[in-house]
């Protein structure tokens, strides 16, 4: 790859440095931005492909657009290294993600230029649309410019849509830029992927309306109802000549495209003819995830984060020793496959993720029996407990962080009925570089109080696949298994299937004077430090039901306990120990280790966090030795 001597993004420290150059200079701004996003994503791993994606139209935003004042709200985050750099961050943006360095996400915590907290996906319309009302609120007729950037996989998040319905019904001047990849991070699917790979608008078309609606608007002959009745009119007869209905229009938001989104001078030229207009809009582009990247442009999907790489080859450089243990996500995939072969009833639902989690193994296979539903995390358990309440045992995995959005559809859809689906909980925990937006910290305080949820985490590979076999066993509940991003602690991670009696948990190390008692992988550092200091230690298994056998050992034997988990503090084990130990007259003491309650941990690597938290072996020890 040819190195440049970042000749023009050097003089770069703000977007008004970028909007001092000709726009003959944006091409070469796109050249530079793209090569430092390469260069220093090469040792510093990161999202690559989607902001590689998204260079030209980065930099066509901020030479358009008076930021920080006017606002720019991106959607999901991933593609938002070049605005970073371009926004006074260039110099830290080798700190990206790292403990202590910028953050993995753009959060107005970090700078004026980050209009709002992203991370999870379809937000953006929604959080956009109030700022846009509250400016027209706070400055009347001279109100800041509002944009919000979606991608098409993002669009197909309910929210999305949700925000779309209220954008044609309030008053205000949005611009949505639509950015159509045909990607998330896998493939995107659904019908609104179909729909944005056909839908076209005439860019004379849209001209002529455009110089109509200003000479009607100067006459004082074009006031809001005119507008909108006009718009409705336009609409009809276009959709007639075009035998295509636009969704957009057909919700009076004026559409725009689409167009080339690697082509910075036209996109200026079109974001400056369309950024005074009133009234929502929506800029419809075509650009490539990992553009100007040729690895990255064949293999989105691994480019996607591909982790360190050589700049100049494309050469990955991953870690391929046979003695490393599997990723629990693989354990799962592959378990999920052996255990649909011998049950036809399984079936695997994931919402945009069937990489991520692996589900794309038992996909391969069985795609008649796998479901990708898009970034749609609550329809997803919905659509699960359909599937369960006419017979069929789905496995619905989600990411810990964002089955969040799901709640409600846990509580009314699954577990009110008691439907046998199987809810995994994959980065359930510390997530580690990607920071508070994806940590699965809530998950074990949040589903505690829910009736007829059993809960449960597996201390390592063998038990993980345990307790799945348990789980799509006959007469099962709702039944969730969480556990975290990363590799396990075995090298042979296969074992016999075998069911686990639920509500029971393990004794794996007597002692005397204090008992450790863990849930899930964060109990393999619990048993290090209790090895070391005589403690006994227990794996709980099961966060619902408790077992009730080893919390009467432990009130009887003990004068103190401590409790582990990779969850926040309050709510989760600590706490149900703790009350159980109240409720049954035992007068124990419980020192609750866990993630803080009060505050977001942050970005780094997670051995670091975990130190930080005091949920290493180390942090575990002293608390055993000094309570």
């Amino acid at each position: 790859m040819e190195k440049q001597d970042f000749g023009l993004l050097k003089r770069i420290d703000s977007p008004s440095d970028l909007r001092s150059l000709t726009i003959d200079d944006l091409p070469r701004v796109c050249e530079e931005l793209r090569q430092d996003i390469v260069e220093e994503l090469s040792v510093n791993p990161g999202h690559l492909a989607s902001s590689l994606g998204v260079v030209e139209l980065t930099v066509a935003l901020h030479y358009v657009f008076d930021t920080p004042n006017d606002r720019i709200v991106w959607d999901v985050g991933h593609q938002a290294y070049g605005h970073k750099i371009l926004t006074g961050r260039r110099e830290q943006f080798s700190t990206n993600r790292k403990l202590g360095g910028i953050r993995p996400f753009p959060s107005p915590q970090e700078s004026e230029y980050d209009s709002f907290a992203c991370g999870h996906a379809s937000n953006s319309i929604s959080a956009a649309l109030g700022m846009a009302v509250a400016s027209k609120i706070e400055n009347g007729e001279l109100p800041r410019k509002v944009v919000a950037v979606i991608g098409d996989g993002a669009m197909s998040g309910g929210l999305a849509f949700e925000g779309l319905n209220n954008v044609s019904s309030s008053p205000n001047d949005l611009l949505i830029i639509l950015n159509d990849n045909n990607m998330s991070i896998d493939r995107s699917v659904g019908g609104m992927k179909q729909y944005l790979l056909s839908l076209n608008t005439n860019k004379t078309y849209n001209h002529l309306r455009f110089k109509a609606g200003q000479w009607l608007h100067g006459r004082g002959m074009m006031n809001d109802d005119r507008r909108k009745g006009l718009i409705r009119l336009s609409n009809a007869i276009k959709s007639a000549l075009s035998h295509q209905q636009n969704i957009f229009e057909g919700m009076n938001i004026r559409y725009f495209g689409p167009t080339d989104g690697h082509d910075v001078k036209e996109l200026v030229r079109i974001l400056r003819e369309i950024k005074d207009m009133k009234g929502p809009k929506l800029l419809h582009i075509h650009t490539q995830k990992g553009h100007g990247y040729a690895p990255a442009e064949k293999d989105v999907t691994t480019w996607h984060a591909p982790g360190k790489f050589n700049p100049d080859t494309g050469e990955r450089l991953v870690d391929n020793n046979p003695d490393k243990p599997q990723k629990y996500q693989d354990v799962f995939g592959h378990t999920l496959l052996e255990l649909a072969r011998q049950n036809p009833r399984i079936v695997g639902v994931t919402p945009a993720m069937p990489s991520g989690c692996s589900m794309n193994i038992m996909m391969k296979e069985m795609p008649e029996r796998t479901f990708d539903v898009g970034i749609a995390e609550g329809h997803a358990v919905t659509f699960s407990g359909g599937m369960a309440k006419d017979g069929l045992i789905p496995f619905c995995n989600i990411y810990s962080a964002f089955a969040q959005r799901a709640y409600d559809n846990i509580i009314h859809d699954v577990a009110l009925l008691g439907l046998h689906v199987v809810l995994c909980f994959d980065r359930a925990g510390l997530v580690g570089e990607d920071g508070p937006t994806h940590h699965g910290a809530f998950d074990l305080a949040a589903l505690r109080p829910v009736p007829n949820l059993t809960i449960c985490s597996p201390m390592d590979e063998h038990e993980l696949r345990r307790l799945m076999y348990t789980a799509q066993l006959p007469d099962q509940g709702p039944f969730v298994i969480r556990y975290p991003r990363g590799g396990g602690v075995l090298k042979e991670w296969r074992c016999p299937l075998e069911a686990v009696k639920v509500g029971t948990g393990r004794r794996l190390l007597d002692g005397s004077d204090v008992a450790v008692l863990s849930i899930g992988p964060i109990g393999n550092e619990a048993l290090k430090a209790a090895k070391e200091t005589g403690a006994a230690m227990y794996d709980m298994r099961f966060l619902k039901p408790l077992d009730e056998d080893i919390l009467h050992e432990v009130g009887r034997r003990f004068s103190r306990v401590v409790t582990v988990e990779n969850g926040v503090r309050d709510g989760g084990l600590g706490s149900a120990v703790t009350e159980w130990l109240s409720d049954h007259g035992y007068a124990t003491r419980v020192t609750r280790l866990g993630l803080p309650t009060d505050h977001f941990v942050e970005h780094g690597t997670v051995a670091e966090l975990h130190h930080l938290c005091g949920t290493d072996a180390e942090g575990i020890k002293s608390k055993i030795e000094n309570p």
